[in-house]
């Protein structure tokens, strides 16, 4: 283990010196298509044997050729070079050479250096993870000029190779990028609809957009199949219950992402999806046989290893019919070397999930978590908590002889392959033209919209309450939780769900009682629906101590007929009473609220259908509705 004052030394010589060169080399923002070129036009070709000539060579189709000048650069690299390949992390700030102060701040506290051009030039990152919390994703013509400083800063190194830029963008309840980009339903949503084409154009438009901003890997599609409904982490982050409904999806996705030339990564092997553990705080047990493995969490991967999936992420989950030995997945060689490259025949790139996550950090130590987990098979080593510490982890290892140099290589290369099969070879760099061309195009929103007209699922209409009928429901109030928005630029959903139906002819009030009501706030909605025709009540993850049960009996008491719609779990309506309709929506981005909207509106008819079931809130064991179950109108 190295103190950082020492660990400094390992990295490349003059490293700030490099780190300043690189700042000065980037620190002009993007302006042109002309200026994000790496060279001017006309360049003259590179001389043979160069290693302008291998990157070049790299970047061609030609499969043969392209392994050989892999081959060549590889053994070019240094070994800090080979190591930091490997890594991929975290950066605060909107501009790679000129973030705020506070970000410089939390740069210089969590990594040590004070921008992501610094960070590339010092550790020779091969990929950087963008987060909305860490102030990467603030617009779209930000978020383009932030890649192409960071790609400038990668081209500036020695050995000029682009950083593969990614990021969790799931859809649905999982979404760093926000408006104007486009959101789509997540992935229980477009389950519901059972159509595997409008997933894929869910993906494809996806991809499409994330491209035009430099996003070239995705953490998505979840290949997790959600049987259990107290999973706190994956829950409608899956599209089901049904392994093979769930395995249709999964592949429909993976063709959607990567023929938008954006590298899918299926998530979370080896099946994250029947736990009550959530991996960020804890470490998961999955107790399947390994027969009950093969049945359930196995088809997704399979499925999408047979689409040719760009990545798979690993879990931070302990499966002992698996592995006896009860490490985490992520550190797993029979379940990662073992299972999924030997008996899945999976030969392309194997990311860890977040090693900050308490999952994989409560068995072994920072230092000793990323070497097992390049041991166990992984190739891509996502967000250490402590990135000097874990580099030169690594890099202790490769030169101690725990890890072989061979072996080191046999990541570098699979990671090099990605990056030239994306393109980032030819030309990592985008353009504002291309941001404003596809990025929240009204082709894009006005698809989303369709798909998510599809998804909404009716499951209870007493009386055939909804429609709802302007003549004689037209004042409507809508109450409920307000959680925040996923992306933090929608929402919040009551008022999205206000906003809908006064634009489809009722006149609706907005009353935000939270995920917690109050006894007061519970009142105040009282009070408030007394002469309303009907009551929208948004509610979210409904349990059976939750007050939000006591918000609907008590506004179902008074008269006036309640439409519950459930913005996140579809189990909520297993916990309530009084109400007259139920809708769920699987999340609670503005998308799927407006096509709630047009449904309890009867703009459209609700066409979705339970992806999976829902247990009765007295006896878990008995269904109280099952898969495919749905009302229509």
């Amino acid at each position: 283990m190295h103190h950082r004052a020492t660990s400094r030394r390992t990295v490349l010589a003059a490293a700030t010196a490099t780190a300043a060169t690189a700042t000065a080399a980037v620190a002009a923002p993007l302006a042109t298509a002309a200026s994000a070129s790496p060279a001017p036009s006309g360049t003259a070709a590179p001389p043979a044997g160069s290693l302008d000539a291998d990157v070049a060579a790299a970047g061609t189709l030609d499969s043969d050729a392209r392994e050989r000048a892999l081959a060549r650069i590889v053994a070019r690299m240094s070994l800090a070079e080979k190591v930091g390949q490997l890594f991929v992390m975290r950066v605060y700030g909107h501009s790679a050479t000129h973030p705020d102060q506070a970000d410089v701040d939390a740069n210089l506290r969590e990594i040590g250096v004070r921008t992501a051009a610094e960070l590339v030039a010092t550790y020779h990152v091969g990929g950087i993870i963008y987060f909305a919390w860490a102030h990467n994703t603030r617009d779209p013509h930000q978020i383009a000029d932030l890649s192409n400083g960071i790609q400038r800063a990668a081209l500036a190194q020695r050995v000029p190779l682009p950083v593969l830029i990614a990021t969790d963008q799931e859809h649905g309840i999982v979404a760093r990028v926000g408006e104007p980009a486009t959101l789509l339903p997540g992935a229980m949503a477009l389950g519901a609809s059972g159509a595997r084409d409008a997933a894929r154009r869910a993906a494809h438009i996806a991809g499409t957009e994330l491209a035009a901003l430099g996003i070239r890997q995705n953490y998505a599609p979840v290949a997790d199949v959600n049987v259990n409904p107290a999973n706190p982490v994956i829950g409608v982050r899956s599209f089901g219950a049904d392994p093979r409904a769930v395995a249709r999806m999964v592949a429909a996705q993976v063709k959607g992402y990567q023929g938008a030339g954006v590298a899918a990564a299926a998530k979370h092997f080896p099946g994250h999806g029947d736990t009550t553990d959530d991996s960020h705080t804890k470490l998961p047990y999955i107790r399947h046989t390994r027969e009950e493995w093969e049945a359930l969490d196995a088809p997704p991967f399979r499925s999408a290893v047979a689409a040719g999936i760009d990545a798979v992420m690993t879990a931070h989950i302990v499966v002992p019919s698996l592995d006896p030995s009860e490490d985490p997945a992520t550190l797993s060689r029979p379940i990662l070397t073992g299972i999924l490259r030997e008996r899945l025949g999976y030969d392309g790139v194997v990311v860890t999930d977040s090693l900050g996550m308490e999952g994989v950090r409560t068995k072994y130590g920072d230092d000793r978590v990323p070497v097992l987990a390049l041991k166990a098979g992984c190739d891509q080593l996502l967000n250490p908590p402590d990135l000097d510490l874990a580099w030169n982890a690594v890099l202790d290892a490769v030169r101690g002889g725990e890890i072989s140099e061979e072996r080191l290589d046999e990541s570098v290369l699979r990671v090099l392959r990605l990056k030239a099969r994306l393109g980032l070879l030819r030309d990592p760099y985008v353009t504002r033209a291309g941001v404003d061309r596809v990025v929240g195009r009204r082709a894009h929103l006005d698809a989303a919209d369709r798909i998510a007209d599809a998804t909404t699922t009716l499951l209870l209409n007493e009386g055939g309450l909804l429609p709802l009928n302007r003549l004689t429901h037209r004042n409507v109030l809508v109450v409920g939780a307000d959680p925040a928005s996923p992306s933090g630029t929608t929402g919040p959903p009551t008022a999205t769900l206000t906003a809908a139906l006064d634009g489809l002819g009722f006149t609706a009030t907005a009353l935000s009682t939270g995920t917690a009501p109050t006894t007061a706030r519970i009142e105040q909605a009282v009070a408030a629906a007394a002469g309303k025709d009907a009551v929208v009540v948004a509610t979210y993850n409904v349990s059976a101590t939750s007050t939000q049960r006591t918000l609907v009996a008590r506004l179902a008491a008074t008269g006036v007929p309640v439409v519950v719609v459930a913005i996140r779990n579809p189990y909520d309506v297993a916990q309530l009473t009084g109400q007259r309709a139920v809708l769920a929506t699987y999340s609670w981005t503005d998308v799927e609220l407006r096509a709630a909207a047009r449904v309890v509106a009867g703009r459209v008819r609700p066409e979705g259908r339970l992806p999976v079931p829902v247990p009765r809130a007295d006896d878990p064991t008995r269904v109280l509705y099952p898969i495919g179950y749905g009302l229509s109108y």
